[in-house]
């Protein structure tokens, strides 16, 4: 799995720079195009979940353990945790955004009907991974409802009503555009929350964050070392983003608003990493300082991350149930709710019995990748080659919303 992981990434970073090189000032389009910032909140909270909320407090100690893990002693452990979530890997996001976008409605490569099915399940399961993910570690983040470690009763109508009010959100694309933006204005309201109690009201200052943010540099001076796997952990990291690239891709596609191609790499690489990079640096401030996190912190945290949950999910059922033609309006919107509620619970079950794992998910994303590239070069290769601009059904729906606007 290390081979096939690593030999992946290396296509998508070669395949990432051929796009740099030969699209660079493309001004890219997709079917329903948004305003960037609008587009950016679905891209950030389509493609992230209650992880990014919580994880971190649970990883700064162990990778500052170098007696039990002495492979992350090259760089400090914001850094680490940076390069785990940020900056280099969003580049998944961009390679799979550019290629729906502008390649993929020359190749129709995912309209095959076997790569179809295959994508949808890719989809699926990482849909059922997410709710899994949060409901495993709902004892930890709400030690208060249980013994920190057991899933209770609770936990379980959290996370079904999760996965329920995501299913009724994505059956309508103005609710998931709602969400989207209003997860991305509580994050931001969450970190202000936390940093004003860590670098203004209380004993740290605006210096005290500024030093503990400069700690992200040692991630930038070692950033190749983030380019292959470190570790078995870093792996299974590095599948999760995998399994989520080519869904996040499609989904996010739609919305390219006609910004150039090296706007869109700013778009997916630094303006996500930011955020993040202020946030990682708020939650280290706290492990350092040993800070306790109050009760009404911890309860916006996990609500932000139950939110983020929820719009990823959603994004995800729209895709998919777009996809296969299994749509609210088809089916009727009663009937859409309970099938994808139905079949994510189901599949949320599978995981928490280890029935599935999202490492698989990931290793067939990768050979999807090697798969479309193959089909290009056998039967689409002129046609690739010959690309100079979105496609033209988009770039004129585009320049109808201008003049409209």
């Amino acid at each position: 799995m290390t081979l096939w992981l690593s030999t992946g990434l290396i296509f998508t970073f070669a395949t990432i720079a051929l796009i740099l090189y030969k699209w660079w000032d493309v001004q890219c389009i997709g079917v329903t195009p948004v305003r960037t910032l609008t587009f950016i909140a679905i891209l950030f909270t389509s493609g992230l979940d209650v992880g990014l909320i919580m994880f971190p407090l649970t990883e700064f100690g162990s990778y500052a353990d170098l007696s039990a893990s002495p492979e992350y002693g090259f760089a400090n452990p914001l850094a680490i945790e940076f390069g785990f979530w940020a900056f280099l890997i969003w580049g998944f996001y961009f390679l799979t955004c550019f290629y729906f976008a502008i390649i993929e409605p020359r190749v129709k490569f995912f309209e095959i009907p076997v790569v179809k099915i295959i994508n949808n399940v890719v989809i699926i399961g990482t849909c059922a991974f997410t709710a899994y993910l949060l409901l495993v570690n709902l004892p930890w983040y709400l030690p208060q409802l249980g013994d920190g470690e057991t899933v209770m009763p609770a936990f379980y109508v959290i996370v079904f009503a999760a996965i329920a009010l995501a299913v009724y959100s994505s059956s309508k694309i103005k609710y998931v555009r709602i969400l989207s933006i209003g997860s991305s204005v509580l994050f931001i309201a969450l970190i202000a929350g936390m940093w004003l109690r860590a670098f203004a009201l209380g004993k740290g200052s605006p210096a005290d964050f500024f030093g503990t943010a400069g700690m992200l540099g040692e991630y930038f001076t070692n950033i190749h070392r983030f380019a292959l796997p470190i570790n078995d952990y870093h792996e299974f990291y590095l599948f999760w983003w995998f399994s989520w690239s080519i869904m996040i891709g499609q989904f996010t596609a739609r919305f390219v608003s006609g910004i150039k191609t090296w706007q869109l790499l700013i778009a997916m690489l630094v303006v996500p990493s930011i955020a993040i990079g202020v946030w990682f640096s708020v939650l280290f401030h706290y492990h350092a300082e040993g800070l306790k996190i109050a009760a009404m912190t911890n309860l916006a945290m996990i609500s932000v991350g139950v939110l983020m949950v929820v719009n990823s999910l959603d994004s995800l059922i729209r895709l998919y149930t777009d996809n296969l033609n299994l749509t609210a309006r088809r089916m009727g919107r009663m009937n859409y709710v309970i099938v994808n509620f139905g079949a994510m619970v189901m599949l949320t079950m599978l995981f928490q019995l280890d029935f599935l794992r999202i490492q698989w998910v990931g290793a067939l994303v990768i050979g999807l990748y090697f798969a479309c590239f193959a089909y290009i070069l056998a039967n689409k290769r002129a046609e690739v080659a010959a690309i100079k601009s979105s496609p033209k059904e988009n770039i004129l729906d585009f320049r109808k919303i201008e003049l409209a606007g």
